[in-house]
């Protein structure tokens, strides 16, 4: 099982991001698929998760600035990030079935 982040990059406070994960080696369609931040020297903070029936947890300090989504069909989990602050600054690692991917940096700053 592989998991593959990108989209990760530096942008400017209210600025966007999409996130992306693409899963290959197995069928996630049936498992919930996450993503969770570590920013330095901080422990793991979970951001959002979205499970096989669609539904979906954020955190609170995402709640409505961040969308989750999957594409089954690609094996793929999203995360677009609107409104980013600088505190958002972290690596950003996927989830799926106890599986991690690499981490992609996301870098918030003017």
């Amino acid at each position: 099982v592989q998991l593959v982040e990108s989209g990760g990059g530096l942008v400017q406070p209210g600025g966007s991001l999409r996130l992306s994960c693409a899963a290959s080696g197995s069928t996630f369609s049936s498992y919930a698929m996450a993503w969770a931040r570590q920013e330095p020297g901080k422990g793991l903070e979970w951001v959002s998760a979205i499970y096989s029936d669609h539904s979906t947890y954020y955190a609170d300090s995402v709640k409505g600035r961040f969308t989750i989504s999957r594409d089954n069909a690609k094996n793929t989990v999203y995360l677009l990030m609107n409104s980013l602050k600088p505190e958002d600054t972290a690596v950003y690692y996927c989830n799926v079935h106890g599986y991690w991917g690499q981490g992609t940096q996301v870098t918030v700053s003017s």
